[in-house]
């Protein structure tokens, strides 16, 4: 009975939990976001101190390069990737029609007499996507800024995460001391144990796979701009940071990329070449060099268990889901891990005989 009250004990902790964040989803961000920031940065902080800083001073100084990094992309990055998002959505009617066009070119060469009824099908799917797309941006900010919630969590990111991070760092080993008061002493190894494996997981993640999404970004908004592609650091930063998903970011991005850069310079395919170099390039990088040598094999994620946990934590609680999926994904693997190793040892598994029989064998 002990057991079982420990369980509903945890079970019932983790369901208030989950309630909180989804009642509290819309001024979590700025505290959400400047958790996973200090946890990713941490090994900074630690680096500064064993320099020869105070906590206090490296923790300010790891803040302080935060913000020079923000200010550096807002100033630099941000104006030409406007203008790129602004030229897409504007371009995309004629992106359509030329897409139509090439289509129902190679539709004549090979349908024939059934191209007519092609057509008719054609222009009826077509009919369906033509929205106005340049209206489409302005609106949804419009109505996301005229929503108090909205700017005021956008106010909060700028003014209150910053000061998050500078706290957390301060306070993150009296914080872990702390929270290891707490646990109940009888279980204590055991969670200490799957916490190291869940920081494990977590920090494999957060630090080596945000690197690599840092690296393959730069490396895919660069190739791609060579290769002439109109949007080119648009693409290639998102194909980036999408690729926190293994395959699935980079098969997204090299469609989107080569359906744009056929209507871009149709018929001419030196471009299109070009763009499949990059992703070859890209993809032959990072699968043999850096998620090997930086990410490893610490993460234990499936592709599809991360776009379900992507999918499912966006859902019922917004952006702030979608910065607490992969954590919470991460420790949610190391314990079913867990909890399906305890049960393969236990006799509701093998039964009391066959429990006794393995222990015989052994002996």
């Amino acid at each position: 009975m002990r057991i079982e009250r420990q369980v509903l004990f945890w079970l019932s902790a983790l369901v208030v939990a989950v309630l909180v964040m989804v009642w509290l989803k819309d001024v979590l961000l700025p505290f959400v976001a400047g958790m996973i920031i200090a946890y990713a940065l941490n090994p900074v902080t630690e680096w500064l101190v064993g320099k020869g800083l105070s906590r206090t001073v490296a923790s300010a100084a790891v803040v302080a390069l935060i913000v020079l990094a923000l200010a550096l992309i807002v100033m630099f990055v941000v104006p030409p990737l406007l203008a790129q998002v602004q030229q897409f959505v504007e371009g995309l009617p004629t992106t359509f029609a030329k897409i139509r066009a090439m289509i129902e070119d190679l539709a004549k060469e090979r349908l024939g007499t059934r191209f007519e009824a092609f057509k008719t099908s054609l222009d009826q799917a077509i009919a369906g996507l033509e929205i106005d797309w340049s209206a489409i941006v302005p609106g949804i900010a419009k109505a996301a800024l005229s929503k108090g919630a909205a700017l005021m969590n956008f106010v909060s990111l700028l003014l209150i995460t910053p000061l998050v991070v500078f706290y957390m760092l301060v306070d993150w080993h009296p914080m872990l001391k702390r929270i290891d008061s707490w646990l109940p002493r009888e279980q204590a190894p055991t969670i200490r144990r799957l916490a190291g494996e869940i920081d494990a997981a977590i920090g494999a993640f957060i630090r080596g796979q945000g690197m690599v999404c840092l690296i393959l970004g730069v490396l895919y908004a660069v190739g791609l701009s060579w290769a002439g592609l109109r949007y080119g650091l648009l693409i290639g930063l998102a194909t980036g940071l999408m690729s926190f998903v293994p395959f699935a970011g980079w098969a997204l991005g090299l469609i989107v990329s080569a359906v744009s850069i056929l209507v871009q310079a149709w018929p001419d395919l030196v471009p299109l070449y070009k763009v499949l170099g990059v992703f070859a390039v890209g993809m032959a990088l990072d699968s043999a060099l850096l998620s090997p040598r930086i990410v490893g094999s610490r993460v234990g994620l499936h592709p599809l268990w991360l776009i379900f946990a992507l999918f499912a934590f966006s859902y019922a609680m917004g952006f702030v889901g979608v910065l607490v999926a992969v954590p919470l994904a991460a420790a949610m693997a190391v314990l079913v891990r867990y909890a399906l190793q305890t049960y393969l040892g236990s006799e509701v598994y093998h039964g009391k005989a066959g429990a006794g029989s393995d222990g015989a064998g052994k002996t």
